[in-house]
């Protein structure tokens, strides 16, 4: 089977400290939103504890804190105390665009398949999905601006030149 990436690409992606960060960051990623699927399905599809829109702040509340710790520590290496305005603010914010967006397309994935009478676990898959979606959307500007902006060190110019 032929490789699809091409072979500069790969030498780089090798050697490189962004691709290792992209790599962490994929993995906390992975954790958050199993952390925060599993929270939603649960507390709205199963347990029928809240609204899909109440289970989903919950989810993505309580999925942001290990996301925070496991970008900020392991992915980037960054040490000590966190600083409120470089990092903990503009983390936080960034988790508010996408517990904003995701509440969105939760709370119209929910009233499109309440109205098209979906089945229960129908529902829950379609809030779950919706949830994912939203965030996907936000899942690339996020690690460009954690990558550039809020844990970047002064002369980390990986990730432009990947992109050349």
């Amino acid at each position: 089977m032929r490789n699809l990436v091409p072979q500069p690409l790969l030498t780089r992606l090798d050697r490189s400290e962004t691709a290792l960060k992209a790599f962490k960051y994929t993995v906390a990623s992975v954790v958050s939103v199993a952390i925060s699927q599993a929270i939603l399905f649960l507390a709205f599809g199963v347990l029928h504890l809240w609204s899909a829109t109440t289970s989903n702040f919950v989810a993505v509340a309580v999925s942001a804190l290990p996301s925070y710790y496991m970008n900020r520590a392991w992915a980037w290496g960054k040490t000590g105390k966190s600083h409120l305005l470089k990092e903990i603010v503009p983390f936080w914010g960034l988790a508010f665009l996408g517990l904003v967006l995701s509440l969105w397309a939760v709370s119209a994935a929910d009233h499109f398949a309440v109205a098209h009478h979906f089945e229960n676990i129908q529902i829950a898959v379609a809030v779950n999905a919706a949830s994912i979606g939203a965030f996907g959307v936000l899942w690339i500007g996020k690690f460009v601006i954690f990558n550039k902006v809020l844990f970047a060190n002064k002369d980390d110019s990986e990730l432009v030149s990947l992109l050349d």
